[in-house]
């Protein structure tokens, strides 16, 4: 567990000694896009959040591929905190996914509501009980847990100071993760991480952060991926029925189809089909296009300007034309395997495993005065639970 240093350099360490550990690899909850640690995936109400993380804890306590495409591995134990929800509800909801059969999923444990003040300590039992074989938590909602406004508490400090209790626990168990599932705000904002309701606080204490887009009575949508361990992207998802699906069934065919989708949105038929026809392609030439789609030329050289002024697809030299590419790209995703180092042996005390930093301990301190703060919050509703 976290314990101050006798000394404020006690824990400082050389380059040397950084290079030599061995820690282990990081494990991935869905390949790609969330991997071990802290997460947060937020969408606007009804996006269909609740049914990506109850088929995602399916998935994963049963071994299954998620996303209905990307294998997570291991089967792994579960805690699906559901606190907008009742068993009515998630027993129907579990049946529509096609669970029948609990035996399969016996890994699996639900929980419809946690004592006020309970929801760390409730976190931490079910992680530590668990310990070795990489468990999982999932809160929904965010909103259930947090603290109540504090007088003389920043909304800021106070939405980090609660982010790092998660922090915390994945800190002291290497391997477990909690997801933590949280609504956007109604204004946009050019990067996606701002849509997130909140502050800052709760973004950037989140070792990733998922946001689900999807328009209202849309099937289609798009993952947005920013991550200290991920790699950023963008990625097409499809509703299909009440199941997620990655579509092109990869990360690179559905980062393809995320790109492809932007470049279109809102375009007329024939403009959109020009965008489709480049971006399939490395280069495009007006007579390409004009002998693809039977175009005269200087339509073919008009549809190309306006697309490039446009910013949907680039210009690489005189009369060639090339897709945009996404900010970063698939193939940068670190395998298991690719971030693995030689072992440390065996009894080594200055090796360490833990994946996730620990706060400095005048942090620490500044985090449990805040904390302190916090007035315990009403007894809940049936089926609502409380925060710390």
């Amino acid at each position: 567990m976290n314990t101050a240093p006798s000394s404020r350099l006690d824990d400082a360490f050389s380059l040397d000694w950084l290079l030599a550990q061995d820690f282990p690899p990081i494990k991935y909850i869905v390949p790609g896009i969330i991997p071990e640690g802290v997460t947060v995936i937020a969408g606007a109400p009804k996006a269909g959040k609740s049914w990506m993380v109850l088929d995602l804890a399916l998935c994963v306590a049963g071994g299954d591929p998620t996303l209905c495409e990307l294998q997570a591995g291991e089967k792994r134990p579960v805690m699906y905190v559901a606190l907008e929800d009742g068993p009515r509800r998630l027993k129907m909801r579990t049946n529509i996914l096609g669970v029948n059969d609990g035996y399969r999923y016996k890994r699996l444990t639900l929980k419809t509501a946690i004592e006020p003040g309970q929801a760390i300590s409730t976190i931490r039992e079910y992680i530590d009980r668990h310990h070795g074989d990489n468990p999982v938590v999932i809160v929904d909602t965010l909103a259930k847990v947090m603290p109540t406004p504090v007088s003389g508490v920043s909304a800021y400090a106070a939405d980090y100071a609660a982010m790092t209790q998660f922090k915390l626990i994945v800190a002291d168990y290497p391997g477990s993760s909690i997801i933590l599932v949280h609504h956007t705000r109604k204004m946009g904002a050019e990067d996606f991480s701002d849509t997130v309701s909140g502050t800052q606080g709760i973004t950037g204490a989140a070792d990733t952060t998922v946001v689900l887009k999807r328009a209202r009575g849309e099937a289609t949508g798009t993952l947005f991926v920013t991550s200290r361990d991920a790699a950023e992207g963008e990625y097409s998802v499809t509703l299909d029925g009440h199941r997620w699906r990655l579509d092109g069934g990869t990360l690179a065919e559905a980062a393809k189809a995320a790109v492809e989708r932007k470049a279109t949105d809102g375009l007329g038929d024939q403009m959109a089909e020009v965008i489709r026809f480049v971006n399939g392609r490395e280069k495009t030439t007006a007579g390409d296009l004009a002998a693809a789609l039977g175009l005269e030329a200087n339509a073919a050289r008009t549809y190309l300007s306006r697309a490039v002024e446009s910013g949907r697809i680039s210009k690489s030299g005189r009369g060639v034309y090339v897709p945009n590419t996404p900010v970063a790209s698939v193939a940068t995703v670190a395998s298991e395997e690719d971030v693995a180092s030689p072992r440390t042996e065996q009894g080594d005390d200055n090796a360490t495993h833990a994946t996730v930093a620990t706060p400095p301990s005048e942090v620490l301190e500044v985090i449990e005065s805040i904390v302190s703060k916090l007035p315990p919050l009403p007894s809940p509703e049936p089926d609502q639970g409380g925060l710390f």
